[in-house]
């Protein structure tokens, strides 16, 4: 990408398995979610924060990866792991704003 991601780059994706360069698990995207403070406008991207799960015993050390969706595309961000009550998965997250 050339340009700032935007939540609806991300978008198309949601519920598809990412791989992230140099590990060998992949994490599925669960959900998008918007950071927009109410009443704030003129900001020149939405900010918002992907959210992966990933298998509870094999955690992806955080920092900066490139990925690649099952469909091919290609990003790079920060990710990561976050505090997970769910004792089924561990959740990541990559905050862009």
């Amino acid at each position: 990408m050339t340009t700032a991601p935007r939540h609806e780059d991300f978008a198309p994706h949601v519920g598809q398995l990412f791989r992230f360069d140099g590990w060998h698990g992949s994490l599925r995207l669960f959900a998008i979610e918007s950071n927009r403070a109410p009443g704030v406008s003129g900001l020149p991207a939405e900010p918002f924060t992907l959210i992966f799960h990933g298998s509870r015993g094999d955690i992806l050390g955080e920092g900066l990866y490139g990925s690649t969706t099952e469909d091919g595309t290609r990003f790079a961000f920060y990710i990561m792991p976050i505090h997970t009550p769910a004792l089924d998965r561990q959740e990541y997250q990559a905050v862009f704003n």
